[in-house]
């Protein structure tokens, strides 16, 4: 009876191990906590949702699909330190991020000497891409696409002859004011100035400045968390000028923090409203149902760019004879894919240079704290 007992115990062990599946999994890096973290949440469920859809083909191939998130808190040295961890953990294949330019450029050198690859949903900085490196990709427009789609709206639509631009000092706030600046120069329009700020809550001096310039409108590079302080005090200034962003002003808290103040403004953003098309509303649906909370544009560009990655993880271990492929074949496998079922925002190829080969960008209103789409406009890399 021992021996019987003692022979069914190894077979069950050696099913057991013959049965066990492969960890693969994907991290995102985004600011879970401190003023961003709206955002950061939103990356990681929308990521995590699309990693979720595709946990059942891995598993055919006997492999277990996992997504674990990563804090960066929007700052460059806690992103890097976050890279470096993933990077020493090699059942990591790919990473979905970082959010924040100012993150994903360093962070991306972090991953670059072990070859994982990385795509981001809404770092748009021109220098991320144009260092070649090949890891780094991007499912959304860079800074000098944003740039001038801004800067003409500026122009064309609100017919403003002289702009007051303001930055956040970070790598996305300024690339984005120096390419709308750039644009409008070159349209005739007058720049005030492009002025840099830090501060996050008292804005009254840098105000007094608008008011003795008295500009046609305002373009602001930089977040929601400080541009919805910005706005309420200068409304509550008396300035009603129109104020223009990118898609960092993309969340329902620059509404929240803003108030009543959250009007007559606009931005240029990677993804319309959720509730605008047919596709990102029933993705909308599918998110409060899993999270308990309403989906922001941040949710759907996150979703494509899991869905990017996941789709070239599988490519990647296809091509390796569904076996557990190299960093270094994903990393390829990713640059090289052609993606189109199940994203929202429509197919995506890459250039030699990690760049989506089109993409769209949408131009929004915010009044009375309403968000709706303006206009649309459809955008190319330059060249590498």
């Amino acid at each position: 009876m021992t021996a019987s007992r003692t022979l069914l115990l190894a077979a069950a062990l050696t099913l057991g191990q013959a049965g066990a599946l492969t960890i693969i999994k994907i991290a995102t890096i985004g600011p879970l906590s401190g003023p961003q973290s709206f955002i950061g949440t939103q990356q990681r469920d929308g990521a995590r949702m699309a990693v979720n859809e595709y946990k059942a083909q891995f598993k055919k191939l006997g492999f277990d699909l996992q997504l674990v998130p990563y804090d960066d808190q929007a700052d460059p040295a806690t992103g890097t330190a976050v890279a470096r961890k993933i990077a020493a953990d090699r059942s990591f294949l790919a990473v979905v991020g970082a959010v924040n330019s100012g993150v994903s450029i360093p962070v991306s050198l972090a991953l670059r000497p072990a070859r994982l690859a990385m795509v981001t949903s809404s770092s748009t900085a021109n220098e991320f891409t144009d260092r070649g490196l090949s890891n780094v990709n991007r499912i959304v427009p860079r800074d000098d696409a944003q740039g001038p789609a801004g800067a003409d709206f500026l122009a064309g639509t609100l017919k403003a002859k002289s702009v007051y631009i303001i930055n956040d000092r970070t790598a996305y706030g300024a690339g984005l004011a120096g390419e709308v600046a750039k644009r409008l120069t070159a349209r005739g329009v007058k720049v005030i100035t492009n002025e840099g700020t830090e501060e996050k809550s008292d804005f009254s001096s840098l105000i007094a400045k608008i008011k003795l310039r008295r500009p046609d409108a305002i373009y602001f590079g930089g977040i929601y968390s400080q541009a919805g302080v910005f706005l309420k005090q200068l409304r509550e200034a008396g300035l009603t000028l129109p104020m223009v962003g990118g898609d960092g002003f993309d969340a329902s808290e620059l509404a929240k923090i803003a108030g009543k103040s959250a009007d007559n403004v606009y931005y240029t953003t990677i993804a319309a409203p959720v509730e605008s098309q047919p596709a990102t509303k029933a993705f909308g649906q599918r998110f409060k149902a899993a999270y308990k909370a309403d989906a922001q544009p941040y949710a759907v560009s996150a979703y494509d760019a899991g869905r990017v990655v996941a789709q070239g993880v599988l490519n990647a271990v296809k091509a390796a004879g569904n076996k557990l492929p190299s960093r270094a074949q994903v990393e390829s496998a990713v640059r090289r894919g052609s993606y189109g079922a199940g994203l929202l925002s429509g197919p995506v190829q890459f250039n030699s240079a990690g760049d989506r080969k089109a993409a769209k960008l949408y131009v929004i209103r915010v009044s009375g704290g309403k968000a709706t789409l303006s206009t649309t406009v459809t955008v190319k890399p330059p060249k590498p």
